[in-house]
């Protein structure tokens, strides 16, 4: 019986990769480096800010040329609108009918807590999120499940009692490595290989499927 939701942020949750995308290229773009498309970005977000931009640089990823992309983007996306990131459609009708049914919910997500916290309390400030655990400076990012096991313990609840609701590699190597069910959803960032994969219980195609999934299993 499930007693806690935890949610990926970037594509489970939240629409934000056309904000993430804008900001890297104009950063690029002051930099010289070549600008790329969506799909390429979908292919290099998951991981830490660190790890995305070392995927974008590719073969230019010195670590002087990491830390100056970086160090360019944080301060460009902190300083943009983002007026393209919003739920997803239906995500917090999900949350809020989780919540009635007394679901304990948290957010685990390699994008800042300050961030998180930012989105969640303009578009979903009515939700009661438990715990929201971005990565950490001292402590390995996701895939590393310390956030979800600093969140369970939180929640005062076991590993067979938490659900882990992703959409990407990253998030099924993250419940994989705490030793917790996970649902994977396909409106996300994930690539095509991801819903081959036999780990989550269940691969999900829109709000509803989702709710069915985790209401089968409360």
């Amino acid at each position: 019986m499930k007693k806690l939701c935890i949610f990926d942020f970037d594509g489970t949750l939240f629409d934000s990769l056309t904000d993430v995308a804008k900001c890297f290229n104009k950063t690029l773009e002051i930099l010289g480096f070549e600008q790329l498309d969506l799909d390429s970005y979908i292919k290099s977000v998951g991981g830490n800010i660190y790890e995305i931009t070392k995927l974008i640089l590719k073969d230019k990823s010195t670590p002087e040329n990491i830390e100056s992309v970086k160090n360019t983007y944080e301060k460009i996306y902190h300083e943009d609108l983002k007026e393209n990131t919003h739920l997803f459609d239906g995500m917090l009708d999900v949350l809020e009918q989780l919540q009635e049914e007394g679901m304990l919910l948290a957010i685990n997500s390699n994008r800042s807590s300050d961030s998180i916290r930012y989105f969640v309390d303009k578009y979903a400030s009515n939700i009661n999120f438990i715990d929201i655990q971005g990565p950490i400076p001292t402590k390995t990012s996701k895939p590393d499940p310390y956030g979800v096991n600093i969140i369970i313990e939180k929640a005062n609840v076991t590993k067979e009692e938490t659900l882990y609701i992703g959409d990407s590699i990253t998030d099924i190597q993250t419940a994989k490595n705490a030793g917790i069910d996970c649902i994977l959803v396909t409106w996300g960032y994930g690539v095509d290989d991801v819903y081959e994969n036999e780990y989550p219980i269940a691969i999900v195609e829109n709000k509803d499927e989702l709710l069915k999934s985790i209401k089968k299993n409360l």
